[in-house]
């Protein structure tokens, strides 16, 4: 019986070590993460227990006002872009594309770029890493119901998912992020 309790003791002793150095471990960890992260990481994760799908997680989406036609959200889109001061790069219409080469009409599915210029010059400074998500991009789709939705991944993965960015670049990519969301919000109302 002795034996039995000795055993059982350097058991919890042994297990309350390994939960100090885990507890430890992961407040070290924490603690080199942006402070944001954990309420970012929550929320995504909320999102994605939600959808079951990692994209829909990571985009921000909002319906197009009924009424508006699609040339009405692309000229909003791009008044609103000079509104904001954000550089318009082009579009990628990829609903043409899948229409040249298969030869069938295919729904409206359209993506637009943006960027700021010094606030891309940071990113890329910053990591080259960060050029894959440049220039931003805003897309336009219609669905299977004709509902036109415009989509744009949230940014707040690479602002706040790891160690804190730099202030000048942390700033200069929330601004963006924050633009681009009222970019897209007012293009859904159909606004200049």
């Amino acid at each position: 019986m002795r034996a039995i309790r000795n055993v059982l003791a350097v058991i919890g002793l042994l297990t309350i070590i390994a939960a100090a150095a885990g507890y430890f471990a992961v407040k070290d960890f924490l603690g080199r993460l942006d402070p944001e992260a954990p309420r970012m990481y929550v929320e995504l994760a909320q999102r994605y227990m939600e959808h079951l799908d990692p994209a829909v997680a990571m985009v921000r989406k909002v319906r197009v006002e009924d009424g508006l036609t699609v040339q009405d959200v692309v000229d909003s889109l791009q008044s609103l872009a000079t509104t904001h001061n954000m550089f318009y790069v082009g579009e990628a219409p990829f609903y043409r594309q899948v229409e040249a080469v298969t030869g069938n009409p295919y729904r409206y599915v359209n993506f637009f770029s943006f960027c700021d210029i010094n606030v891309g010059v940071m990113m890329a400074d910053h990591h080259n890493a960060y050029t894959a998500f440049m220039p931003c991009r805003i897309a336009l789709v219609e669905d299977e119901d004709g509902t036109l939705w415009l989509m744009m991944m949230d940014l707040e993965v690479v602002i706040y998912g790891g160690r804190p960015l730099p202030p000048e670049l942390r700033e200069g990519a929330l601004w963006v992020n924050a633009t681009l969301d009222k970019i897209m919000q007012g293009a859904a109302r159909g606004e200049f």
